[in-house]
This record gives C-alpha cells, structure tokens and sequence, in this order.
C-alpha cells in the first residue's frame, strides 16, 4: 500500500499562473524536497515539472529504491507539476525521481532539478536537506550597496576551489570550512574587494571545471555540506570581501540523471538541435521560450543572491545565448522571425533575468562574459539594453596579451594593441578579466607567456599588472597570476603555493597588493571606471621607444595621477611628459623598485613641473623611466 499522501499543495492558484507564465522567480520555495509536519507527522513534501509523465514515483533509501510504493499526484491544473506527502523520512536521505513517461515506453531515474545537497561524484542521488544556518554577516548585507556599486574600486580574485590549496596532509583539496580559515586572510593581505568562484553547483564531471551543472540549487558535495560553503561567504563577508558566483544558464550537460530528456522529452532543452545542442561542448541548451524554463532559471539566479548571500553573478558564455549560428555552420541554424541571426528569446530572458535579479537585490551586480560586439550589453533594460552590471572586457585581454607577449624589440611596431582598448573603453562597463581561460591547454600562466628572461618575464608581468590596474574599469585576475605561477594551471592539482617562498615571487606579490592599495585609495582610479571624465591621453603615439602615458582623474575631488609606462628593457632617462595641471607630483607606484624584485634604479620620487609646453599641454615635467616599469605619479595637493 502507497504510504503516499495527497497533500495539501504548496502551491496557490497564482503560484501556477507565475510559473506557467514564466513570472515565478521563487520557484525553489514551492518545489523539490521541502520537510514539514502533516497531521502532526513529520515527512517531506516532492513537488516536480514533469508534464509528460505517464507516472512519477519517489525512490530512495526509505523504500529500497522501489520503483512502485511512493507515487506523487499530478496536479489538476495542467500544470505538469506533480506532488505529495511521504512521512517519516529524514534529512539526508537519498532520493530520486522514478519517470514513466507518456511519450513512447521510457523509464527514468531522475534526480531532483530542485534539490538542495547531491551525494558527492560518482554517485547521483539527490539528498533531503534543509536550511539550518544562522548568517552573522548582517553588518556586511547593510552596507554591501556602496561596498559593490559601479562606483566603488572592483577588484576580483578568479579561483576554482578544487586547485586553489590543497590539504598537503591528505593529499586532497581544502574543505569549505578550511577554505574560509585561509581565503579571506589571503585575500584580504593582497587587497582584492571580490572573490569571484568558478562554478560551485553540482556537477558530475571534474574536467569540466564545474561548467556542466546537474545540480543547480546545491554548492558541491565534494567541499562539504551547503551550510559550509555558507560558513565561508559568512568568513569572506567577515573580512569584507564580496562574492560573486559564476552561474551557467547558457547550457546543461546531458547525465542521465540531469535534466536533459527529464520526463522524456525536452522539458528543458529546446526541442529543436539546431537551437537546443551545443557543437563545441556537447551539451544541452535551455529552451528559453518556454515559460517554466525561464522560471526555473531566473528562481535559480535569485536562489543563490537569497539563500547564500552572493554579492553577484557572472553569467558565462553570454555569446553563444546570443546568437542562433554561434559556432555552427550554415547549414546548421535558423534565422529568427525577421531573418536575423540574433536569439529573441534568449535576448528577452536576459532581460528578464538581469530586471528581476536588480529589482530584488538592487545592491548586487551581474557580469556578462560577452565577447562579441553585440551592442548595450550593460544599458539598462528600460533602455533596450541587456541589463548587466559589467561585462568582460575580451577585446582588451585578447590584445594586451598578445602584445605582452611580443618580443621587447618588435613592440613599437604593435603599441596601438595596447592602446586600441581605449578607443572603445567607455561604450560598455567593463570588467579587464585575466581568467582561466587564458592560463590553461598550452596558453601558458601569465608568467611565462612574458618574453625574455626569468627577471624580463618578471619584470613584464609587473608592468602588465600597473597597465591593467591603471586602466579605467574593474579588474579580474586568476588564482597563481598574483604571485607569478610558473606553471599553466592544472585543475587536478594546487597552485605551487611553494613557489611563494622565494623573494622573486614575492616581489610580484607585493606588486599586486601595491598596485591593490592604490587603485583602492584615490578615487582617480575608480570614480569614474566607465566614464570618458576619468581619463586623459598623454601620449600614445612614442611608438619608437615604446612608451605610453595617461591620466586617471577625478576633477570633483581634483585627483589627477599620472600613469607612465615602458614596454622596454632600455631606461630612458630625462624622459619630458606633458602633465594636466601645475604642481608637485609625488611617485605612488614603481614597479621597478627592489621591494617588487626591480632593478631599483634610482628615479626622483617627487617631480615639479615646468612651464614648458609639451604634448599638448602648458606644462611639463621631466623623468627618469626604469627598464619595464609602471610609474604612478600623483598631483600632491
């Protein structure tokens, strides 16, 4: 006999015409596995999406995983949502979703879309859980709007926890719980403002760094329970260090156990390959036309700013939402209704999904990995634009590494690859990214991408980095880069944290916490990040020794710092540079001083200018310019 009851439903009448709408943005509150008393007994209420389901039943630990004793309801309402009560079941239990479908004679075991804890790889079953955490982060969740505003310094660790620090004892990554006894004192030594992690969902298959989800409601088994990956944004907001979460609604990957085919036909993927797979990655697209999928999707997004308290999130691989012929032949996709090869649906979930994500949580931000030119991706919606917060700024990454990257000699004759950024800096917000991606299949760690020698490649790096924190924008930088990994990163592995000890590495990350206090502390750098009234061309045009120059500014407050920069190995001594105003000019940053592992050549720490014109201005001071350095000059009051 069934041990299964009809109970009394979760849902009202307006929650179905939300979801069947695709207007349900708490969808996790109503469905999945939610504890609770009925008649004074204690079990657990299922709720799932399966509108072609013959049948559905819940199998797990309770009943021997028997395919026929624990039958849910299907709702009244046409809906697809089907339901039920079944007593005495306890947190951490395993269950599934036994699946009869109506198309054809399929049978599945599906885990719970909604689930909030999975078992860890590579088991699939989905885990009773509940919340039981007391946050103590109030002070921070008071005060994050100016903390994480568009006006506030952004600077960004990128880390995957799987490879960020293992336990050398056991061999095997750190925990959550050792994580948040590490992380925020690591992060906040080198002064970063965000941490940003690479997928933390649940997801079946390492190699894929976390990018191919199953468990879209749940961090990771392989770290802890939920309630520990809650301990550490706890320990990071404790420490006053934002944390944005990478989130993948772009695709899902096609486990048996995952969404793919869920009743047995395509619930959430579209229907249509040519719209519905993915060629480069093998996986599954969300079909975002559909108005449940849309309610799954953004209650997912919101379930993450809700329940764990992200300070943002980075929406990966925007393009290929996008665009119906992303990397597919002709041949191979359809246009739109106006014979287009943009994604109408997927244009309006975006907008939808950054409107809703804003309109509940307007202290948090959201970054579009985008790396095409698809225009307004950061306007507001009301605007036509796409709504993000930022977005990533490809076009500067793909050409400041490829200059870096030259020989010393050839550069003059490629400087406008590191100057060409600027001619479009200010038409989005952007976020400069050095991520992952750039560090891994034989593209080499950002260190050894340099040229020349051991200290050339050093001394590149530290130039780079003064480039990259000079320029007007956020800023992202990958896990090992901040201390100068030798070695392309290696998701099976921890950084060579040993490499730490030693004082040129040091110097590199001395040169990144530097380079951290600075930006942080003179609003020229970040008072107006996406505006053209923060920034002033000196020169770029000294092509022949490879130099270049610029003010970051903010006249409100009348901040004017100088940024001199020299892609050479070749000193240049009594180098003259137009300045924006008269005065002293005090030396913030030398990325060629000894701390840093420079060549310490000796330069005037204090400049005044002299009224000779030069560069287009009335005024001018004349400099010494170490070999690779970055020099940051400030106006003194």
């Amino acid at each position: 006999m069934s041990q299964t009851t009809q109970a009394h439903s979760r849902f009202t009448d307006f929650d179905i015409d939300l979801f069947k709408a695709g207007k349900h943005y708490r969808l996790y509150e109503k469905m999945g596995a939610h504890p609770m008393q009925l008649n004074n007994v204690d079990g657990v209420y299922f709720s799932v999406y399966a509108p072609s389901a013959k049948s559905v039943h819940v199998i797990g630990d309770f009943n021997f995983w028997n395919n026929t004793e624990h039958p849910l309801f299907v709702r009244w309402d046409g809906s697809g949502i089907w339901e039920g009560f079944i007593p005495n079941i306890e947190k951490g239990t395993r269950y599934k979703y036994a699946i009869r479908s109506e198309i054809g004679k399929g049978n599945f075991e599906k885990g719970d879309p909604f689930a909030r804890f999975w078992e860890v790889r590579p088991n699939t079953a989905s885990i009773i859980w509940q919340n039981e955490y007391k946050w103590k982060d109030s002070a921070w969740m008071k005060g994050r709007k100016s903390n994480n505003s568009l006006e506030a310094p952004y600077s960004v660790y990128e880390l995957q926890p799987a490879s960020w620090r293992w336990n050398a004892a056991e061999n095997r990554p750190l925990n959550w719980r050792e994580m948040a006894e590490e992380l925020p004192k690591y992060v906040s030594n080198l002064g970063f403002t965000h941490v940003e992690f690479m997928p933390v969902m649940e997801y079946p298959y390492d190699p894929s760094w976390g990018y191919q989800i199953t468990g879209y409601f749940a961090p990771t088994s392989r770290f802890g329970t939920p309630e520990d990956f809650k301990y550490l944004i706890d320990a990071l907001h404790k420490a006053k260090i934002g944390v944005i979460l990478d989130w993948v609604p772009s695709h899902f990957p096609s486990d048996d156990h995952g969404l793919g085919t869920f009743d047995g036909s395509c619930v959430y993927e579209h229907p249509d390959v040519r719209r519905g797979y993915h060629p480069d990655w093998k996986s599954l697209i969300f079909n975002y036309g559909r108005p449940e999928v849309k309610s799954f999707l953004i209650s997912n997004a919101l379930f993450w700013l809700d329940q764990f308290h992200a300070d943002g999130l980075r929406v990966d691989a925007v393009a290929s939402m996008l665009y119906l012929d992303y990397s597919r032949k002709d041949g191979e996709w359809e246009p739109n209704i106006y014979g287009g090869r943009e994604n109408l649906e997927a244009i309006e979930f975006l907008k939808e999904f950054n409107s809703a994500v804003y309109g509940n949580y307007p202290d948090v931000q959201t970054i579009a990995e985008e790396s095409t030119s698809f225009p307004m991706v950061t306007k507001p919606v009301f605007a036509g634009g796409l709504g993000f917060g930022m977005k990533w700024m490809m076009g500067w990454m793909h050409d400041s590494l490829q200059f870096f990257s030259r020989e010393t000699v050839h550069r003059k004759y490629h400087q406008n690859e590191i100057t060409f950024s600027l001619a479009y800096a200010f038409t989005e917000n952007f976020m400069l990214p050095i991520s992952h991606d750039e560090v891994v299949y034989g593209k080499k760690s950002l260190l050894d991408k340099m040229p020349g020698d051991a200290w050339q490649k050093r001394a590149n790096l530290r130039v780079f980095l003064a480039a990259m924190f000079a320029h007007p924008g956020g800023k992202l930088l990958f896990m090992g880069s901040e201390f100068g990994q030798w070695q392309e990163w290696n998701f099976e592995h921890s950084l060579d944290w040993h490499l730490t000890e030693y004082d040129d590495h040091k110097g590199i990350m001395q040169t990144v916490r530097d380079l951290n206090k600075v930006y942080k502390a003179n609003k020229s750098f970040f008072g107006h990040s996406f505006s053209p009234e923060g920034f002033e061309w000196i020169d770029f045009n000294d092509t022949a020794n490879s130099i270049m120059s610029f003010v970051r500014k903010n006249e409100e407050t009348n901040e004017y710092v100088l940024c001199i920069f020299n892609f050479t190995p070749n000193p240049q001594h009594s180098y003259r540079v137009g300045t924006p105003k008269t005065g002293i000019y005090k030396l913030l940053v030398n990325t060629d001083e000894a701390k840093y592992g420079g060549s310490n050549m000796k330069i005037a720490k204090t400049l005044k200018t002299e009224n000779v014109g030069w560069q287009g201005r009335t005024q001018s001071i004349v400099v010494d310019l170490p070999p690779l350095a970055g020099m940051f000059f400030k106006l003194d009051k």
